[in-house]
């Protein structure tokens, strides 16, 4: 068998296994082990123990469990919810200052937990119910709270573009840098498109409550927050001012999150801290096993020749490069509808990346470009994470409420990554001030 066809065939089991429920980790084990047996012979097994302790033999890696003990951290506290209090107080008067506030809220809370998820249920649990108080309707409710939460993998420090970086042995540094300015840009996006929807409607959230805050009641909030700014902006000194690695770097940030969770928020108990270190560790070894998995099954796929064939197929097409860049977004796509992040960037990244390469295109502005991708899979059926978060947050809104809710900001994202295409110099301009040109 030809090794297209064997990719193909590769392709049509991985997703069998997949769509089976089986852990994206598990699964592709089952399909690299399955398939280097039938076409390779027994003893390729033996390269695999070595294989899988060597992806994850990486001081880099570090950082992983070290940026999910910080985020978990943040989440067990008051954080979201006083975040979106102290925009809400600040933005009130604002055309539709509630979405605003709770997108901005969104954003700052993605910066310092990293996690999707965790910032829809941060963020939610507060502001979903107090939009839907003040008359906004259950898609804007829900939609914005969703597509905000998808801002904590683009967001530095962020645990997927650390993956990429493993993937790709591209710099994390770097990588954290260029996603500063997009993600300002998806904020943007997204608040101009609140306050043009308000105000398309026919109402502002403050005049549907009547509610507005003196000075005093907008400046006592701000002590609860600014420890937490103070700690991005360290976590970000630390890393771009020569101080730490950034291994070190998420150690240090971790730490001083436990200690403002502790200090700030009274989290005295040891059953809290508990909870903190038990919930990292087990999405720790959750992306870990998944790193460990996804270097046997790229193993697999380079034994067998469907890495370099694929490769050279694509290198061959007669096509536009950007018209190529539009078929590979169009597979990341159409893959993280049915894949976690995570799972897509270990599995794709290794493969494209001299591809696009070859093309012309900067690594770095690809990582923000994929990432974006893998933030519309977030909030797209059939798996969209971000929707069934805050059907749990609010039960009684519909999955199709949130969907619809959430399209307009699909539509945000993709806008933006035209935006970058037009202009990738909003990516590059950054990593290039502060560390220098790369190339």
């Amino acid at each position: 068998m030809d090794p297209l066809s064997l990719g193909g065939l590769v392709a049509f089991f991985t997703i069998l296994v997949l769509f089976s429920g089986v852990p994206v980790g598990a699964g592709l084990l089952i399909v690299a082990t399955g398939f280097l047996l039938i076409f390779d012979g027994a003893r390729s097994l033996q390269a695999l123990p070595e294989l899988f302790y060597g992806d994850l033999n990486s001081f880099a890696l570090l950082s992983i469990p070290m940026f999910i003990i910080m985020g978990s951290a943040i989440s067990s506290t008051r954080a979201g919810p006083d975040l979106y209090e102290a925009l809400e107080r600040w933005l009130t008067k604002v055309p539709g200052g509630l979405v605003v506030s709770n997108l901005g809220a969104c954003a700052l809370f993605a910066a310092m937990s990293g996690s999707s998820p965790a910032t829809c249920a941060a963020i939610g649990k507060m502001g979903i119910p107090e939009m839907r108080k003040r008359g906004y309707p259950d898609e804007v409710a829900a939609g914005s709270i969703a597509a905000g939460g998808t801002l904590g993998i683009l967001i530095p420090p962020s645990v997927t573009m650390i993956v990429y970086g493993i993937a790709t042995e591209t710099s994390i540094g770097r990588l954290f840098l260029a996603g500063v300015l997009p993600g300002l840009l998806l904020v943007s996006l997204f608040i101009a498109w609140a306050i043009y929807d308000t105000w398309r409607r026919g109402a502002a959230g403050v005049a549907l409550s009547g509610i507005t805050y003196s000075w005093k009641e907008r400046f006592e909030i701000l002590p609860r927050v600014i420890p937490f700014i103070v700690i991005i902006i360290g976590v970000l000194y630390a890393l771009y001012g020569g101080v730490a690695t950034p291994s070190e770097t998420a150690a240090v940030g971790a730490l001083l999150c436990i200690i403002v969770a502790v200090v700030v928020y009274r989290m005295y108990q040891p059953i809290a801290l508990w909870a903190v270190l038990r919930d990292s560790t087990r999405e720790s070894v959750m992306i870990l096993f998944i790193i460990g998995a996804a270097g046997v099954f790229s193993f697999m796929l380079s034994s067998l020749f469907v890495t370099q064939s694929v490769a050279a197929w694509i290198a061959d097409l007669d096509v536009n490069r950007w018209v190529l860049m539009g078929i590979i977004n169009v597979f990341l796509l159409v893959a993280g509808f049915f894949l976690p992040p995570v799972a897509v960037i270990l599995m794709s990244a290794p493969i494209l990346l001299p591809i696009i390469t070859a093309a012309g295109f900067d690594p770095y502005w690809f990582a923000v470009i994929v990432t974006i991708n893998m933030e519309i899979g977030l909030i797209t059926p059939p798996v969209g994470l971000n929707l069934y978060v805050i059907n749990g947050i609010a039960p009684d809104i519909s999955l199709r409420k949130i969907l619809m809710g959430s399209l307009p900001f699909v539509g945000c994202m993709v806008l933006a990554i035209v935006i970058l295409s037009a202009f990738p110099g909003i990516v590059t301009w950054l990593p290039d001030f502060i560390m220098g040109p790369e190339f």
